[in-house]
């Protein structure tokens, strides 16, 4: 059984990982299930503290990700039209246009939301490339977080 859990988790770790990318997947939460199955083995054991800490950061990591674009949004001179056009956007990326719309859709929503303020064009594109870069910096941090979740697996199979 504990050969099965194994390889299921690693399965996991390696959606979990496309999943940073490919944003139609929740990335961190698939590595996570993969540590909590290692756990349920005899090949490895993590304490509670430690599962606990990872769950709260893959809960965290999950809602900054929607929150990081209006970020990027802000630092890049958007104003709240901006920024509700990011979150619109967003929202509608998501539900309608996945896996790209979560990528196009903060650009998008940012842009259109600054324009329809009456910002100039190059204000409003300078919103929307905030909003990009802020969607960057989100896959990033789920990429180092799903990094140190394979790094904690096969450390923990090794010793």
């Amino acid at each position: 059984m504990d050969i099965l859990l194994i390889i299921i988790g690693i399965i996991l770790l390696a959606i979990g990982l496309v999943g940073c990318l490919l944003p139609i997947i929740p990335g961190p939460p698939i590595a996570y299930i993969s540590l909590v199955l290692l756990h349920l083995t005899d090949k490895a054991s993590f304490s509670m503290k430690q599962l606990t800490i990872w769950l709260l950061l893959v809960i965290i990591l999950q809602i900054v990700d929607y929150i990081i674009p209006t970020l990027g949004v802000k630092k890049m001179g958007g104003g709240k039209w901006g920024n509700w056009g990011c979150l619109i956007g967003t929202l509608i990326g998501v539900i309608f246009f996945s896996p790209w719309g979560i990528i196009i859709g903060p650009f998008v929503g940012a842009f259109l939301g600054e324009a329809l303020s009456g910002k100039s064009s190059h204000h409003a594109f300078k919103a929307g490339f905030g909003a990009f870069i802020g969607f960057l910096f989100g896959t990033i941090l789920k990429l180092i977080l799903c990094g140190w979740f394979i790094f904690c697996f096969f450390k923990a199979l090794i010793y």
